[in-house]
């Protein structure tokens, strides 16, 4: 079997989420860009990518057209860490990390959906065996900066039925309120490198009094996993890292510099499947927790619970916590009760609808 086909698809699926939709990205974040990636062999199976397109869709998608694409043609999808090997190789020129693994990343994503539907399995089945049908789904909210609506948010998820939430709020105030609303359920904030190494340290008082599950990525640059560390020991703050990462390289160097209690691969900017297994093997090598990065509603968001499905141990699936009022997938599974289901189709368990892509189409 031969790839014969490669169909580049921009896409915006717009939602709401209560908020002003500021402070995330450079500009109002009421929609996420997907850049999805149409693979179509010699044997009539059509498999499906992903990759990150966030505030940069149009970057992406150029990579995967003039870049990727021309390289799959004639690949043979039965081996897709082989194939996504070769496609790094060839393109490192270009560079290593962002735009090209974001692109990459969807190539690995349409081969494993392809891989898996040859065999008629679903990816879970495939890289290991599909352990469970449904997954713990935690509440991921935006920032909204508000203390008062972070509150009224966080309770609202616990209302719902999560089990955890993620705040992405900078502030002690707002971070307070988010604990306030969401009383005794497990709390997470993700600063995404908003603070410097010394905030941390003059906050670790307060944070500890809040009582965190995690904090993620806490400072700039994200690699600086020698900080990490410190602030790690010296917080004594459990720390999580790794969506933004590229390659199982930076993971290992993650894990290897004892800079986080969680690993956060994002199957979207990773390198895909391939490089996801093999930074989830390195972190439960080295004893640690494996938090998949997922805010995705696209191909993403099914290969990570096809992965989470064949993980060794029930995990959390990270879940936008947002209103979308148009699905790319009829019928995707979305958290009932603080759980999500799992598709069991071949491949990523479901394919786009038609009519939805047409109508999302950012083009």
């Amino acid at each position: 079997m031969r790839v014969t086909k490669a169909e580049v698809r921009r896409l915006r699926i717009p939602f709401e989420d209560g908020g002003a939709g500021e402070g995330l990205f450079p500009g109002t974040f009421k929609a996420a860009d997907c850049v999805l990636l149409r693979l179509e062999t010699d044997a009539g199976l059509v498999g499906w990518g992903e990759a990150f397109g966030h505030f940069c869709s149009e970057s992406v998608a150029a990579m995967l057209e003039r870049a990727v694409c021309p390289l799959l043609i004639g690949a043979e999808p039965e081996d897709p860490a082989a194939v996504t090997a070769d496609l790094q190789r060839k393109l490192h020129l270009i560079g290593r990390y962002g735009v090209t693994t974001f692109a990459i990343s969807a190539a690995d994503i349409a081969l494993w959906d392809l891989a898996a539907k040859a065999e008629a399995v679903s990816l879970a089945e495939l890289i290991g065996g599909r352990r469970r049908g449904d997954l713990p789904a935690y509440a991921s909210l935006v920032r909204y900066g508000d203390p008062a609506l972070v509150a009224e948010k966080a309770a609202e998820a616990v209302g719902r039925g999560y089990p955890v939430l993620k705040l992405h709020e900078i502030t002690l105030e707002a971070i307070r309120a988010g604990r306030e609303g969401g009383g005794d359920v497990p709390l997470t904030v993700d600063v995404n490198c908003n603070w410097s190494a010394e905030r941390v340290l003059d906050w670790a008082p307060a944070l500890r009094e809040i009582g965190l599950h995690w904090l993620e990525e806490p400072i700039f640059p994200p690699e600086d996993f020698a900080t990490l560390a410190r602030l790690r020991r010296e917080t004594g703050i459990p720390l999580a890292a790794g969506e933004n990462l590229c390659t199982a390289v930076q993971y290992r160097a993650m894990i290897a510099a004892g800079a986080v209690d969680f690993v956060q691969p994002s199957v979207t900017k990773s390198g895909g499947v391939t490089e996801t297994l093999a930074a989830r093997a390195a972190a439960e090598a080295a004893g640690l927790t494996v938090a998949q990065h997922s805010p995705y509603f696209g191909p993403g968001y099914l290969a990570t619970l096809q992965i989470l499905a064949a993980a060794e141990d029930e995990e959390l699936f990270e879940y936008l916590y947002v209103e979308r009022d148009r699905e790319l997938y009829r019928g995707l599974p979305t958290p009932e009760g603080g759980r999500i289901a799992v598709p069991d189709g071949p491949g990523l368990g479901m394919e786009p609808d038609p009519e939805a892509m047409a109508r999302l189409a950012a083009d």
